[in-house]
């Protein structure tokens, strides 16, 4: 590596990529939940690699937090999970989760969701690769397309940055899921 290496960062909405990891892979209704997780650090290592002249300088996740009174397992998870990726070099933003009203026992139906990441994400991908040009290449790790705006701003600013996308495919279009 050279100080004329592109500098890279990658961005992950961690849910977003888990969840399309499964759907991809796994049969998300039946298969435990540790089939899907990735090593964010790794992932980074991967991304950056691909092609030679490039240095990763950063990984950064994204991702809803559950609360630690609602739902004490999940956020103790989320919280040891947190400081793994932390301890492995890499950023981590937590918002809390939304709760529908009278969840867990809410007639409709509707479970907790993230509020807030992608717009975060986005903000970071503008700030990071446009205004402070922290990176020549950001690699945005996600299949939201709420993001396309980031994308749109940093392409069309004059930073030289180049905006790339990873996600997942199938080895087949049919995983056994429903």
């Amino acid at each position: 590596m050279s100080d004329t290496d592109q500098r890279v960062i990658v961005f992950i909405d961690a849910q977003n990529f888990y969840r399309s990891a499964r759907r991809a892979f796994f049969d998300d209704r039946a298969d435990p939940a540790r089939l899907g997780q990735f090593s964010p650090r790794r992932l980074g290592e991967l991304l950056a690699g691909r092609d030679s002249g490039r240095r990763l300088v950063g990984v950064r996740l994204y991702t809803g937090r559950p609360d630690g009174y609602l739902q004490r397992k999940a956020h103790a998870a989320n919280v040891r999970q947190t400081q793994a990726w932390e301890q492995a070099g890499c950023y981590v933003f937590t918002r809390p989760l939304r709760y529908p009203y009278g969840w867990p026992n809410n007639r409709d139906g509707r479970r907790p969701e993230e509020k807030g990441i992608d717009v975060a994400m986005a903000l970071d991908v503008v700030r990071l690769s446009d205004a402070e040009r922290a990176c020549e290449i950001a690699v945005i790790c996600s299949g939201d397309t709420d993001l396309i705006p980031a994308v749109e701003q940093v392409l069309d600013g004059d930073n030289g940055c180049t905006v790339e996308v990873a996600g997942w495919v199938a080895s087949t279009t049919d995983n056994g899921s429903a």
